[in-house]
């Protein structure tokens, strides 16, 4: 995991010295002091490449955690004709690797990304076939002075990309490092690449299984689920370091810290993951997470934080996420503060739950759901919008701090697979077809039955979900609600409209979030990279995300 910077020029030729911020820089002192901007991605080491003679610029800056030793990035071919800057893991790899040292006599991987070069030299832009993983990478190719770049199907990785005043491409992980230059921006689409000279990048969608477009009509079986979200945890395990799982005492993270137990215990019997909880004193997620962790024998830390702390860290965690998305900004202070501490136990990578709300329709606006079709719909939309969201929460957090976030249920087959069974399946509220019991099925009901066999106590497998700024405890959300509002007058609020056209805030809470993203990202094109995550009013769900705004929520103590 790291962060990714480059600078293309629009002709491929020099980009001279220029004015920048009252002097005169070169092309490498300029992308060094951008590409700074995210440093906090690549603690390690920063690597530049820069072709002055091609109007090129690529720089990496390293969180070290496959190929500890070997992996320094920009990555070269052999014979040094492609050069590239990755972010994230390829999960394959190592199938890739034995595949390519067959057809070559020998192949020795530098790292899980270096597969990406070897693969463009056999496929070209087609090599996005064949990698598994999260991913966002940047190729470029000098004897044909050829581009690719491209964002894995969920869009895990964060990527943006912008065009300056002369018309030059520019991309990175993060859109502080390219907002004040280029007029132009925009987060960079899942599931897409872009292709060929820079004047001329090729927009093509490598990602569109039937899912998207056409309401699937497969049964669920629950062995294919449990085996098809084994095989992601396993994959996912691939670590040259130390490594944690966050657990919250929910079901999603639950199951995700008990398959990684038994799995390195295959190797190692009295292996103990480290998992840690966050929350106010008595929050409602502790019990639960303090159960499971019992339950597996894992090495728990409970961290405890004071709501004003958390606070204090409103402006921060907007410019760490890059939105002002009201649900992002409740549920990212208290895990900025959780990932802090990680960092300091010498931790590098995490596992997480994120994306099983949206694969199993779990949020409990859910049960709202009109009917079959409009059910499927909204997770289409939902895991559509995952890098708007989750995926930006997560990522973002955890480097933020400069550890890795690793999010087995979004493992590419198991995406496909979920998302390819029946809504009728899925849906929750309805009489349950998998057992012989005449009850109203719970959210993500096949996915707690496909794993009621002894991974985890059934008091935590049935809990009912409880959304991460809920279960860290029910006053966070209340008071932060309260003390953004008091920023807001109620003349301010009244000229939101006027003020912000795009997506305007529809509260105070969403007013105060939205001014303090317009003073660190100006711009309608950077107002424009945010989509906000509101449940569905035409449902007849209240506009608060909180998932307490729902009638269909039990307190949790």
């Amino acid at each position: 995991m790291c962060g990714i910077f480059a600078i293309f020029s629009k002709d491929g030729e020099c980009i001279h010295p220029k004015l920048y911020h009252g002097r005169v820089h070169t092309l490498r002192e300029i992308g060094y002091r951008q590409s700074g901007k995210q440093r906090h991605r690549g603690p390690d080491y920063t690597g530049v490449c820069c072709l002055p003679d091609h109007g090129v610029l690529m720089i990496h800056e390293r969180l070290a955690i496959v190929g500890v030793e070997t992996g320094h990035q920009p990555l070269y071919s052999e014979n040094e004709n492609v050069v590239m800057v990755a972010n994230g893991e390829i999960y394959n790899y190592l199938e890739l690797s034995a595949e390519i040292a067959k057809r070559r006599g020998h192949y020795k991987p530098k790292s899980d990304c270096s597969v990406i070069i070897e693969m463009y030299e056999e496929y070209g832009e087609l090599l996005l076939d064949h990698i598994t993983g999260m991913f966002a990478f940047v190729l470029y190719d000098k004897r044909e002075k050829t581009i690719l770049i491209a964002r894995d199907p969920i869009g895990i990785i964060p990527m943006y990309i912008g065009e300056d005043v002369d018309g030059n491409i520019w991309v990175a992980s993060e859109l502080k490092c390219i907002v004040d230059v280029c007029p132009k921006v925009e987060a960079f689409p899942p599931g897409e690449l872009r292709y060929g000279k820079a004047d001329n990048l090729v927009r093509r969608t490598y990602f569109q299984p039937t899912w998207m477009y056409k309401t699937p009509s497969i049964p669920a079986e629950l062995c294919q689920l449990r085996t098809t979200l084994e095989n992601a945890v396993r994959s996912h395990l691939h670590c040259d370091v130390h490594f944690g799982a966050l657990l919250s005492g929910g079901v999603d993270s639950s199951l995700i810290a008990s398959m990684a137990t038994k799995i390195m215990r295959e190797r190692d019997p009295n292996y103990r993951l480290k998992t840690f909880s966050v929350g106010l004193r008595n929050a409602p997620d502790f019990g639960a997470a303090r159960m499971v962790a019992d339950y597996i024998g894992s090495d728990h830390k409970e961290v405890i934080f004071e709501i004003e702390v958390a606070l204090d860290g409103i402006r921060d965690i907007i410019f760490h996420l890059e939105t002002y998305d009201v649900t992002t900004v409740r549920c990212s202070l208290p895990m900025l503060l959780l990932t802090r501490y990680i960092k300091s136990t010498g931790i590098k990578m995490i596992l997480s739950g994120e994306g099983a709300d949206e694969l199993f329709g779990g949020y409990l606006y859910f049960f709202n759901a009109p009917n079959y079709t409009d059910f499927h719909e909204e997770l289409v939309k939902r895991v559509s919008q995952l890098h708007l969201s989750d995926c930006l929460r997560a990522n973002k957090v955890a480097m933020a701090k400069g550890i890795e976030l690793r999010v087995p249920f979004l493992d590419t087959a198991f995406v496909n697979y979920v998302m390819s069974v029946r809504p009728q399946d899925k849906i929750p509220g309805e009489l349950n077809c998998f057992e012989d019991q005449q009850k109203y099925r719970i959210e993500k009901h096949i996915l707690r039955a496909a794993f009621a066999d002894g991974y985890l106590p059934d008091q935590v497998l049935w809990r009912q979900k409880e959304q991460f700024s809920d279960g860290v405890g029910y006053n966070w959300i209340d008071t932060i609600r309260r003390v953004a509002t008091e920023h807001v007058s109620d003349a301010e609020f009244a000229k939101a409209p006027e003020k912000y056209p795009t997506n305007t805030p529809t509260t105070k809470e969403a007013f105060y979030y939205r001014s303090i993203f317009e003073e660190i990202f100006p711009g309608e094109s950077a107002a424009k990279t945010v989509t906000r995550w509101v449940p569905r009013r035409d449902w007849g769900c209240p506009e608060d995300p909180s998932g307490r705004a729902q009638s269909v929520h039990q307190v949790h103590k």
